[in-house]
């Protein structure tokens, strides 16, 4: 059961906010951002990603921003609206306000806030990630699209679909232009199901453009591994710093990926929430170094040259 937040700012997003606190959470312990997608709920999403399960184990805290239907009848987030995708504007900044509040209330390592979501929840991260680069350490795009790639909705229809927007160039642009200088450029994580009919692959592609414009780490994966099966690409930069991850999931369709069976598993199968045998949570969460624990199956193979896509 997640509890409401309130009373965090001015909340010009007029958004709903959730927290889950593990019993004995300590103080400096790291904060993750959940964003949930269109049709679903934070509880929803937390029971079926297993946020808090893993939280839990680890001593993690969660946030839960919340869209209401009145602000979106589709209940997702309004990732593609101008008012909306601007720092100090709108549901970006309500974000960023519950996360100055849970930080304080908690007392939470600044260093070591992370934040994830799901189609329009991963679109809003891509917009978080932009417009306030200094708050995160790392984030989690699923099924999501870029940073501006789309300022209407027609617009981010024909986007979801694989068709149209900004040039590579521009979408580096976009990013270094959203945050006013403010400073530091966290990790990405990038997770798309390969047979996505509502939101393009080719989106993963143009969220792996963008950032890797911002880390300096253009050109072809640094290695290739295949992580509980699934291959996993990987971006690291002068410093040998993993700085870009992606796992594209063959046979998937729109959704989080999960593993809810044996010992390891988490979360529960359900709308958008796919059982596909690799946990993007708890993945995710090693990445972003929560969890000591080692991925169960990694095998490292040559790097392969990253093509456009055409579609």
């Amino acid at each position: 059961m997640l509890d409401a937040l309130t009373g965090f700012g001015s909340d010009p997003g007029s958004l709903r906010a959730n927290t889950y606190i593990p019993e004995g959470f300590p103080d400096n312990g790291p904060l993750v951002v959940v964003l949930h997608g269109c049709g679903q709920s934070a509880e929803s999403y937390n029971n079926g990603s297993g946020w808090s399960t893993l939280a839990e184990e680890c001593g993690v805290a969660l946030l839960f921003p919340e869209q209401r239907r009145i602000n979106n009848l589709l209940g997702g987030f309004n990732w593609f609206e101008p008012g909306d995708s601007h720092r100090g504007l709108g549901e970006p900044l309500s974000i960023r306000q519950m996360i100055r509040q849970v930080v304080d209330d908690y007392a939470i390592d600044p260093t070591r806030v992370f934040i994830t979501g799901l189609s329009a929840g991963g679109a809003m991260t891509s917009v978080m990630l932009a417009t306030y680069p200094e708050v995160f350490a790392g984030g989690a795009i699923i099924g999501g699209l870029p940073y501006r790639t789309a300022d209407t909705l027609m617009q981010a229809i024909f986007r979801m679909k694989g068709y149209g927007g900004p040039s590579d160039r521009r979408l580096g642009a976009l990013v270094r232009g959203a945050s006013m200088g403010a400073g530091g450029w966290p990790t990405i994580s990038v997770w798309h199901g390969g047979r996505d009919t509502i939101i393009h692959r080719s989106n993963a592609e143009s969220i792996i453009w963008q950032w890797q414009r911002i880390h300096k780490v253009k050109g072809p994966p640094t290695r290739v591994e295949q992580v509980d099966g699934f291959p996993r690409r990987v971006w690291c930069n002068a410093g040998k710093r993993v700085v870009i991850e992606e796992y594209i999931i063959r046979r998937m369709g729109h959704g989080t990926p999960i593993s809810s069976r044996g010992d390891d598993g988490l979360g529960e199968e359900g709308k958008y929430m796919l059982e596909v045998g690799i946990s993007s949570t708890r993945h995710i969460a090693r990445f972003w170094g929560l969890t000591p624990e080692t991925p169960r199956s990694v095998r490292r193979e040559r790097p392969t040259v990253f093509y456009k896509s055409t579609a």
